[in-house]
Formats: C-alpha cells, structure tokens, sequence
C-alpha cells in the first residue's frame, strides 16, 4: 500500500540470521588466523613455529579457546564465566594456571612477537569434540577473524564433521590455508624406504628402468600433501584455490609470509570498505513533512514487539533442539561428566546467535522508523548517528542500565544473573576490539557450581542428569525471553525519543 506522502511504504521485518558464520568480518573484528584441526595434528607444535617459542606455552584447559595477541610484555590470562575480572596466568611453561571451579571461554597469550603485529592467532579446541554447537561457535569466530588454518597430519583423513565445516568455510568470505604435519609414523613414506615411484612411468620389473629410464623418487611429504587435497576436493572443490604447506621447520617462513600477505591484503580491503568519515555523518539531515508523532510511535512499538516476539519463539525453537542433543548425549555419548562442556557449549551457540538476531533486527527497526522520518535509503552516517543517540538514550531508563548481564545457570538449574562489562567480556571466546551494535551481546553460560556437581563421581545418575538438564533449559527459556522483551523496551523508547526530538525540531539533533 502506498505512503500517504506519496512513498512506497518499507518492506517488512527482514529475517532474523538464523544461523553462525555467514557474515564478513566487520571493522570493530579483529584480524586473526583462527587454528582448528582434529586431536593429534600437532596444531601446537606449528603455532610454536610460527611464533619461535615453546609449544608447553600454549597450553590451555580442555574446550578453552587460546588468543594469542601482541603486546610489549608477555602476559597469560583466563577468562572464566562468572568472573568481571580475568585470572592472571603464569607465563612459565610448566606452570598450570590457578586452579578454577571451571575451564575458561578463553585464555589470552600476549606477546612481544613481531609476527602478531599483523595478526592474532586463535587456537581452538579439537574439532572432534566440538559437536554441533562448537562448529557453529567456530564458524562464527572465522567468519569474524578473516582466515582458517586448518591442521591435520599425515596419517588422519578428514571426517564427516569436518568436511562440513570445511564447505561452510567454502561459502563464507574468507581465507583457509591448510598445515600437514608427518604422523606417528612420519610422513607417507619414509626417506630410508622403498621409492615412491612416479606414477607417470612405467618399470619392466624389480631393480631394472623401464622404457622411459630410472624410476623417480618423490617426496614422501609432497604424496601426504596431494592426497589430503584431493580427498578434500573430491568433498569439496570450492577450496581448490586454498593454499597448503608442510609443518616443516624449513617451510615453516613460506607459512608465515603467507599469513602476513593475507593479513596485509585483508586490512586494506577492511579499511576501504569502511571509510572514516561515512556519508552522513555531518550536517543537517531535514526532516519529511507530513510526520505524524503519533503514528510514529505506533510503528515503533508494533516493530518493537514484532521483532521481541520472532526472537523469543527461535530460541525457543532453538532451546528445544539443545534439549533434545544433550538428552542424546547424556545417554549415548558424553555422559554425566560431559554434560557441562556440552551444554555450556550450547548455551554459546545460542548466546551468539541471540546476539546476532537482536542486532539484526534492531538496525532493521530503526531503518524502518528512520525511513518514515527522513526518508530511505538512509546514509550510513545517517545511520551511525541515530545508533549513537539510542545508545545514550538507554542509559536515561533503568533497564537500559543493566543489559550488560549474563545469565550463569546454577548446579541447582536456575538461573542467576551477573552484571557488568567486565562479566560479558570473559564469555567471550574472541573478544571484539569495538562493537558498533546499539545492545549488549547476550550471554549465558554455566557457573563453576555445574563443573564441580556434574563431575563428581556420586553424581553419575543419567535420568538425573536429563531431569536437570531439562529444568535448567526451562529457566534459560524463561529468563532469555524476559531478557529479550526487556531489551526491545527499552530500545522502542530510546529510538521513539530520538525520531520524536528530530519530528519537533525539523531536523536530526545527533
């Protein structure tokens, strides 16, 4: 139906992301190589490499994430969920960290390493027990750092999981770059065995040349190579530019400088697509007349509800499917002691991808909202003015004071809330160095309480575990969609304050 101002009127709600790691890192992103790869590859031993330090240093708990950044001193500290501050780890090889009721999101390596000037580098959990949840955490961490490296060893073959997530890799916009290291046994073949014959001439018999002469000897480590790329071609022939190297001390230079030249490109492409100083940012921005105030705010709050209500019912579509793994889990796989690396796992996910849903529809409202005011396309200038206003607008209402809060589900499977930015930042398992977005990220995750209930050997009762499990689910429900109708409030009476402001005087004030 036409505008009354003669305008087209605004397509609808656009959808909400419903899953991770389809969007391109953005300028607040920092840029990273993130290092995955099934247990024993020896992702470690080629981080050590690259970095002229000693593997031991790189030793994180069990499912942590491990940033590795630059700095002018060497420090190490863990990021615990539940926690405002980080706990100070020892930079000595041998020493195991402070003991924690819980393993960390993260543990952050800083150090005076020339090579992350140009990029940090984020080593990832064995992408065999990641599940699910852990790949899509994973593919959201790439899709925000840039570049994948992916380890694997000589002896291992790619599994089901991992050419899944390899193509979603393939899909996205970014760089892999795959490291083979020799296996148990070394590489194909040893250099003290039998010839690799070239497969392009042909031999009579034993001990004597063919036509064509000598049988060539090939190099056991370029045969590993080729035919690990051509059994991830064969799955998946989007990666054919994709660039390998061998885990190889004297190689190890070819790596780096490849690293660095993409790390080089991608700031360039990063900077050009997000200038300064964007259209819009200063100057008047007018007013379309015939505005109604009151229609206005009747736009605001139906879009408001609309969006709270769309997110509340995924996520509970979303809460149901984690019910339904970790029940799965429990009695086939992890079991009572796995069950919270397992669900914290989830509740990552889920957390993420709330996060994602909200922004997205909130910058879908206030294009919306903005449109009938200023007119659309708005200018991103525009745009990042009318974001910066909301942002402090919340700050006039009392619950946009505490929308920093993380929900921490107790061994008892309720739910407790902890406030503060210092709370959300140890959730995360790579931090933004700026975030543009008008809310908080949202945050769930397990206290150290679970850790210490389910990983006691009393406590190894299966129908117990799925009863609390279920509970705890049910509360992570409840208190997530308080959370997300209180967000969209208060953001439906900071943006209708602003567009209201800029109704009265003619012209946008931000």
């Amino acid at each position: 139906m036409p505008d009354p101002r003669g305008q087209a009127a605004p397509p609808g709600p656009a959808p909400l992301p419903t899953r991770l790691g389809t969007a391109t890192p953005g300028p607040g992103d920092p840029t990273a190589v993130v290092v995955a790869g099934p247990a024993g590859a020896g992702r470690r031993e080629v981080i050590a490499g690259l970095l002229g330090i000693e593997s031991a240093t790189l030793a994180v708990p069990a499912g942590s994430n491990l940033l590795v950044q630059h700095a002018e001193k060497a420090t190490r500290a863990a990021y615990v969920p539940g926690y405002r501050q980080p706990h100070a780890y020892g930079i000595d090889p041998v020493a195991t960290g402070p003991a924690l009721a819980r393993p960390p999101r993260r543990v952050e390596l800083s150090l005076p390493d020339p090579l992350l000037r140009h990029f940090a580098v984020v080593d990832t959990p064995d992408t065999g027990t990641l599940g699910v949840a852990g790949n899509r955490v994973l593919r959201e961490a790439v899709g925000r750092a840039g570049a994948l490296l992916f380890v694997i060893s000589a002896d291992q073959a790619f599994s089901a999981a991992e050419l899944h997530l390899l193509a979603e890799m393939a899909r996205a916009r970014v760089e892999v770059f795959f490291a083979v290291t020799p296996g148990t046994s070394g590489w194909t073949a040893s250099a003290e065995g039998p010839a690799a014959e070239d497969p392009g001439r042909s031999v009579s018999s034993p001990g004597r040349a063919g036509p064509s002469g000598p049988a060539r000897r090939l190099d056991p480590v370029s045969v590993s190579i080729e035919a690990h790329r051509a059994a991830l071609l064969a799955a998946v022939p989007a990666l054919t530019p994709a660039r390998w190297f061998p885990a190889r001390r004297a190689e190890l230079p070819n790596l780096r400088r490849a690293l660095v030249g993409w790390a080089a490109d991608e700031g360039l492409r990063r900077g050009s697509a997000s200038p300064p100083v964007p259209p819009g940012a200063h100057g008047r921005v007018p007013v379309l007349a015939g505005v109604e105030p009151g229609e206005l705010a009747d736009r605001i709050d139906r879009g408001a509800r609309a969006c709270a209500r769309r997110i509340r019912q995924h996520l509970a579509l979303e809460l149901a499917n984690i019910h339904l793994r970790v029940v799965q889990e429990i009695v086939f796989g992890v079991g009572c002691a796995g069950l919270p690396q397992m669900l914290d796992r989830e509740l990552e996910a889920l957390s993420l991808l709330a996060t994602a849903q909200c922004d997205e529809a909130v910058r879908g409202l206030v294009d919306d909202a903005a449109a009938r005011v200023f007119g659309a396309p708005l200018a991103e200038g525009v745009r990042g003015r009318i974001a910066h206003a909301v942002r402090w607008g919340l700050a006039d209402h009392p619950d946009g004071r505490e929308l920093d809060r993380v929900l921490l589900v107790t061994s008892t499977a309720g739910v407790a809330a902890l406030t503060g930015e210092g709370a959300l930042d140890a959730l995360a398992g790579m931090p933004a160095v700026h975030r543009d977005e008008m809310l908080p990220p949202v945050g769930v995750a397990l206290n150290g309480g679970c850790w210490q209930h389910w990983r006691a050997a009393d406590n190894n009762d299966p129908n117990a575990a799925r009863s609390w499990a279920q509970r705890a689910l049910r509360e992570v429900e409840l208190e997530l969609s308080r959370e997300v109708s209180r967000r969209f409030e208060v953001i439906r009476l900071s943006l209708g304050g602003v567009l209201a402001d800029a109704v009265d005087h003619g012209i946008l004030l931000a």
